[in-house]
């Protein structure tokens, strides 16, 4: 694909809940202190955004704005400026349904950096998991 830049790999994982319920706990910023370690140990509303310790340091995170789709996208900001745009998903499967993050190789980023991306997105969607399906 001309243009294309990035690889991407998608890691979903099915949850036990319905996708509103998951969808309505994974789109709160001040809920990923609880499950999403890779990206925030604390976070809080600070000048009209969210920032969030992260084991990158000060991060600022925005939420896509509330919607029907189950779409939970995400921009994280580096406090060098740098952005990331991570795509999130809740896909509705009978009574449960299906959490989907794409995890964006960017530029530079070594095969063992990537697969540790990986690997920690893929304990963060665990976490949602075992804390939704445990309510």
């Amino acid at each position: 694909m001309a243009g294309m830049t990035s690889q991407s790999r998608h890691l979903g994982i099915g949850i036990d809940r319905p996708a509103a319920v998951v969808y309505d706990y994974i789109s709160r910023p001040a809920n990923l202190p609880e499950w999403a370690a890779g990206l925030a140990g604390s976070i809080e509303f600070v000048e009209g955004r969210w920032v969030a310790d992260s084991p990158m340091g000060q991060v600022a995170v925005e939420m896509t704005e509330p919607n029907p789709y189950g779409i939970a996208d995400h921009r994280v900001t580096l406090a060098t400026g740098e952005t990331f745009f991570n795509p999130m998903r809740v896909i509705a499967d009978g009574d449960g349904c299906e959490l989907v993050f794409t995890v964006r190789r960017q530029a530079g980023v070594s095969d063992a950096d990537f697969d540790r991306d990986v690997a920690a997105v893929t304990a963060d969607l665990a976490s949602v998991k075992r804390l939704l399906e445990a309510r």
